[in-house]
């Protein structure tokens, strides 16, 4: 591995990490002018979709076991549709900075799903990652259960530990079958069947969105072309490259600057508000999230 690739590798995962960072707060933009959380997620899904299969149009094709395939399906549909739903109700109910934190706990609830599902041994340092997390979340909570600036903050914020549990389960799910195909392989058609899954349901919003009528601006066009293109796209692709020349540990803590990118753009975009207990979940959703990914 060269300086060059280490380099390269840095630069991807900080950018990556600002574009998953910022993708809240524009979430927010899109739903609180252009769109509804399915008329959101409808969007990305078809978007993605055609980027992923077009892209695949110039690469080796590659054959997918049938039996890999329904699991890569299947596990897309609850993985992506269906955990991406959820981040849409909770970005919709609460705020980009209380939905960024929950997400950090991401590492805590897949090693909760994998200890109760597949007998995964946890460590007491786990044990202790796992319970500092709660208190994280149960803080935020406590904190948002008779105010907030969001619409629901308690209602958003469990949007967003479901959101958590069914990507747990996703990995779980795909952990095997994941390491069998190329990344475009897997989300050309993880993209596909979430299309097919969501535009009945999402037939309607998507019709009745100000996006998608005469009162379109580019502004909304730009937001949602932010999401598709750069939080979907672009951020999946870096994570992967980055992988290849650095340790997991230095991929792990730059992911940490998401909630910090999402307060700041939140705050200064006038969603949310800086109060004590935001500071206070931000260190324990960190902690917890080193002591559970740490050896």
């Amino acid at each position: 591995m060269t300086q060059n690739n280490r380099i390269a590798a840095h630069g991807a995962l900080l950018t990556a990490n600002l574009i998953f960072g910022l993708g809240v707060p524009i979430t927010k933009l899109l739903l609180d002018n252009w769109v509804s959380p399915m008329a959101w997620m409808a969007s990305r899904c078809v978007g993605a979709a055609l980027i992923f299969w077009g892209i695949s149009l110039f690469m080796p094709k590659e054959k997918v076991v049938t039996r890999d395939l329904f699991v890569i399906m299947v596990g897309g549909l609850i993985g992506f549709l269906v955990s991406q739903t959820f981040t849409a109700w909770a970005i919709d109910y609460s705020t980009p900075t209380y939905v960024s934190l929950i997400a950090t706990l991401t590492p805590v609830m897949t090693m909760v799903c994998a200890t109760l599902f597949i007998g995964e041994r946890c460590s007491w340092k786990g044990f202790v990652g796992i319970a500092v997390g709660i208190v994280g979340a149960m803080l935020m909570v406590a904190m948002n259960w008779q105010g907030g600036t969001g619409k629901n903050n308690v209602l958003g914020i469990g949007f967003a530990l479901l959101s958590l549990l069914t990507w747990a389960i996703y990995l779980i799910i795909t952990r095997k079958v994941s390491a069998r195909y190329s990344a475009v392989t897997q989300m050309k058609w993880i993209f596909l069947v979430s299309s097919v899954a969501i535009l009945p349901f999402s037939w309607s919003d998507l019709t009745h969105s100000t996006l998608y009528s005469p009162a379109w601006q580019w502004s909304g066009v730009m937001e949602m072309a932010y999401i598709v293109v750069l939080a979907t796209v672009v951020g999946f692709f870096a994570i992967p490259f980055a992988s290849r020349y650095l340790k997991a540990t230095t991929v792990s803590v730059y992911t940490n600057l998401q909630p910090i990118v999402t307060a700041i753009a939140a705050i200064c975009l006038g969603q949310d508000h800086l109060t004590w207990d935001i500071p206070v979940a931000l260190v324990l959703v960190l902690l917890s999230a080193y002591l559970v990914g740490r050896k």
